[in-house]
């Protein structure tokens, strides 16, 4: 039982932790270069789309999820410690480079874009608020992506030393 429990949460932590470095690999190398290529008014339009479109169930399982999977991964594999220290790494990181960055920084940029009413305003307004959320959103972003990635590769690395 314990043995099937361990596998099950290593798995779901390294699919989900996997999805997420995928999708913020993703969104740096392909989504925000390209809309960070339009207009001010439709940058901020395909941004605030995306973000009303990403919130969901499926979304928040598999980005959220590897939280608490991989503190639960941890503690699971507490007596090995080789893969216990790389575990408890990767949960860290994770949920310092995911979930507080997520929390504190991209979600209250997000929420500021989220109540503007872009047609309602000028250019110049148009441009203060790409300029004050674009570049530190995508900063924010680069800290999750890499965060993401390195906990993937610290949680296959201390899967190879697990038993």
């Amino acid at each position: 039982m314990e043995f099937k429990l361990k596998f099950i949460v290593l798995i779901l932590g390294l699919v989900f932790t996997g999805l997420t470095a995928g999708l913020c690999f993703t969104w740096s190398n392909a989504v925000t270069p390209g809309i960070g290529r339009l207009d001010n008014l439709s940058f901020l339009k395909a941004f605030q789309a995306m973000n009303r479109a990403i919130i969901n169930g499926k979304f928040m399982i598999v980005f959220f999820g590897p939280v608490l999977l991989l503190f639960l991964n941890t503690y699971l594999f507490k007596g090995n410690n080789t893969s216990f220290l790389l575990f408890l790494i990767a949960a860290i990181l994770f949920f310092i480079g995911i979930g507080l960055v997520t929390i504190f920084g991209n979600v209250p940029l997000n929420e500021i874009l989220d109540k503007s009413n872009l047609e309602a305003l000028s250019k110049v307004e148009l441009q203060e608020l790409r300029d004050k959320f674009e570049q530190p959103w995508n900063r924010l972003h680069t800290i999750r992506t890499l965060s993401s990635f390195i906990s993937f590769v610290f949680l296959i690395i201390g899967m190879l030393y697990s038993k």
